[in-house]
C-alpha cells in the first residue's frame, strides 16, 4: 500500500521531477519558498529538492498554510486509490467524507456511522492524513466551490450554500485562503463566454445557513479526471447492457441514470472521452453536487490505480495477454448499494434480460417518478422501505427467491443491514451470508460492485468458469480460487479481464 508514500522523500522527488501523473492524488508537493502546493505532474519547472515537502492530502497542505497552485490545480486531481481498496477506519471515514456526511451530520454523525468515538476518528485521520475530518471536509467544500464558480453563473451566495458553507463570510475566507484569490477573482480569470455559459436561477430564500434550499440551473457540465489508462468498453458496456428501463439508459453516446440524493434527486449523463469523463448533472438541489460527483466517480471506479492493478495481473502468463490487449479495465460499480443488492437478488439464476424485466416492473410500480426533458428516464429506483411494503406474492419469480427478496428489503429498510460506503466489508459479507438464499455468487457480486471490494472474486460465475476453461485455467470453484491467489488484492479486476474473453454485450461499448 502507498498510504505512507509522502514519507518516502526520494520517491516523491523522482515523481515530481518526472512529472508523473500516475501519482496525482497519492501525495501533494508543498513548495517552501512559494508557499504553494501542487500535484506531482505540475507543468511548472520543479523546485529544488530542498525546497519540497510532501503531504498526504490537500487538506494537510491547506492546514499547514500552503495555497493551491493555479497552474496544476491540485484540488481537481483524482482522489487517492487508497480509499477504494481499503476497508479500515480511515478509508471508510474518507469515503463518508467524500459522500458529504460531515457537512450533513457533523463529526459526531461521521463517528456514529463508523461505530467509533469522535476522538478515535479524529486521531486516526490526523495521524495518517495530517488533517482531521473538519479540515478534510473543508477542503472538499473549497473544491466544490471552485467548480461552481468556474462552471456556472450562479451568484456567490448560492454557490456558498450549495458547496456546504454555513455563511458567505466563511465561503469567502476559505476560497481566499486556499486559492489566494477571491471568488470573484476566480470567476474573472475565465473567458467571459465561459463564465456566462450556465444560466443562473432566481435567488433562494436567503442566507439562513446550511439548511437553505438552493435551486439548481438546468444542467452542470463537468469533467471527471481519471488515471490513465481507462478502458471504457467493459465499464460502460456493463452499465448499458444491464440498464433498468426508466432508471438507466444509453443515449447519444452517454450512460444516463437517475440519482437518489440526500436533498433531492438528479440525473447524471456520463460520456467517455480520451482524457476525462464528461459529466452532465441535472440536480433538484445544488447542495447535492459534491455527493453526486462522488457517487458517479465511485460507480465508474475513476479513482483506481490501473497501473498497479495491471502490473500485478500481468505477472500471470495467462492474464498478461488479456491485460496487454485492453489495459485499464475498471470495475463497474453503483451509485446506490441497496439498489444493487436488490438487483443482484433479481438476477439470481436468470439472464440479464430477465433481471432487467423484473427490475423494470418494480420501478414502474414502486419507484418515485422524475421528469427528464433530455431523455427517457422516468423513475428513481424504489427505496428498500417501499419494496418492503409490497406483497412478495406479486413478484413473478420462484417462491424461494421471493423469500430472499423479502428478507433482504426488510433488513435494509429496518437498518439491520448496512451496505453504504461506511460498511465494514467482512461484517457486511457475514450478514449477507446469514440471509436465506444468499450464496457465494450473490455475496461476492455485491461485495465487488456495491461494497467496492477490489479483491472480490466470482469463481462460481458461469462466465468466469467458461473463460477459465477456454484459457486453460482450473474450472472448479475451489481450484480456480486457489489459482487466483496470485491475483490478490485485485481479483475483482481479474474478473473483468476474464469476462472480456466472451462476446456478451457487457464487454462492448454500445454504438
Amino acid at each position: 500500500m502507498r498510504n505512507a508514500m509522502h514519507t518516502d522523500t526520494e520517491h516523491c522527488v523522482r515523481a515530481v521531477q518526472s512529472k508523473d501523473a500516475r501519482f496525482d492524488g497519492w501525495f501533494f508537493t508543498a513548495v517552501l519558498t512559494t508557499r504553494i502546493y501542487c500535484r506531482p505532474s505540475c507543468p511548472v519547472v520543479p523546485p529544488k529538492p530542498e525546497n519540497m515537502t510532501f503531504y498526504p492530502s490537500a487538506a494537510a497542505c491547506q492546514q499547514a498554510g500552503f495555497r493551491a497552485c493555479k497552474r496544476c490545480r491540485p484540488d481537481t486531481s483524482p482522489g487517492s486509490p487508497e480509499w477504494n481498496q481499503r476497508a479500515d477506519l480511515v478509508a471508510r471515514a474518507m469515503r463518508l467524507i467524500g459522500d458529504g456526511i460531515v457537512d450533513r451530520e457533523g463529526v459526531p454523525g461521521l463517528a456514529a456511522r463508523l461505530g467509533y468515538s469522535t476522538r478515535q476518528v479524529e486521531r486516526q485521520l490526523l495521524a495518517e492524513l495530517g488533517a482531521g475530518p473538519l479540515a478534510l471536509a473543508r477542503a472538499q467544500r473549497a473544491q466544490t466551490a471552485r467548480l461552481l464558480v468556474e462552471t456556472t453563473a450562479l451568484s456567490m451566495a448560492e454557490i456558498a450554500f450549495a458547496a456546504g458553507f454555513s455563511s458567505i463570510r466563511t465561503f469567502n475566507d476559505t476560497v481566499r485562503e486556499v486559492f489566494a484569490l477571491s471568488p470573484s477573482d476566480l470567476r474573472n480569470r475565465l473567458p467571459r463566454s465561459r463564465a456566462q455559459a450556465q444560466p443562473s436561477p432566481s435567488p433562494g430564500p436567503g442566507p439562513s445557513g446550511a439548511s437553505t434550499v438552493v435551486s439548481a440551473p438546468a444542467a452542470l457540465n463537468l469533467r471527471l479526471p481519471f488515471r490513465a489508462p481507462l478502458n471504457p468498453d467493459n465499464l460502460f458496456g456493463h452499465l448499458a447492457a444491464t440498464a433498468v428501463p426508466g432508471v438507466e439508459e444509453w443515449r447519444d453516446g452517454a450512460y444516463r441514470r437517475t440519482l437518489r440524493l440526500p436533498y433531492g434527486h438528479g440525473i447524471a449523463a456520463l460520456t467517455p472521452k480520451p482524457d476525462h469523463i464528461a459529466c452532465r448533472l441535472t440536480l433538484s438541489d445544488l447542495r447535492d453536487l459534491p455527493v453526486a460527483i462522488s457517487r458517479c466517480r465511485r460507480m465508474l471506479d475513476l479513482d483506481a490505480d490501473p497501473v498497479a492493478v495491471d502490473e500485478q495481473l500481468s505477472t500471470d502468463p495467462v492474464l498478461a495477454p488479456l491485460v496487454a490487449k485492453g489495459p485499464g479495465r475498471r470495475v463497474p460499480r453503483t451509485v446506490d448499494e441497496a439498489e444493487f443488492a436488490v438487483r443482484a437478488v433479481l438476477g439470481q439464476q436468470v439472464s440479464t434480460a430477465a433481471a432487467r424485466t423484473h427490475a423494470a416492473r418494480l420501478v414502474a410500480a414502486h419507484g418515485d417518478p422524475v421528469d427528464d426533458p433530455e431523455g427517457g428516464l422516468t423513475h428513481l429506483f424504489p427505496t428498500p422501505r417501499a419494496l418492503a411494503a409490497l406483497d412478495p406474492e406479486s413478484l413473478a419469480m420462484p417462491r424461494t427467491r421471493r423469500a430472499t427478496f423479502a428478507t433482504l428489503v426488510e433488513q435494509l429498510a429496518d437498518g439491520n443491514l448496512h451496505l453504504g460506503v461506511e460498511s465494514d466489508w467482512p461484517e457486511a459479507r457475514a450478514r449477507l451470508l446469514a440471509l436465506p438464499g444468499f450464496g457465494p455468487w450473490t455475496v461476492d457480486v455485491i461485495a465487488m460492485r456495491a461494497l467496492g471490494d477490489p479483491d472480490a472474486f466470482l469463481p462460481t460465475d458461469l462466465g468466469i468458469r467458461r473463460a477459465a476453461q477456454e484459457l486453460g485455467l482450473p474450472s472448479t470453484p475451489a481450484a480456480l480460487t486457489a489459482r487466483a491467489a496470485a491475483w490478490r488484492p485485485w481479483r475483482a479486476y481479474a474478473v473483468q479481464y476474464l469476462w472480456a474473453t466472451d462476446s456478451h454485450p457487457i464487454n462492448f461499448l454500445p454504438v
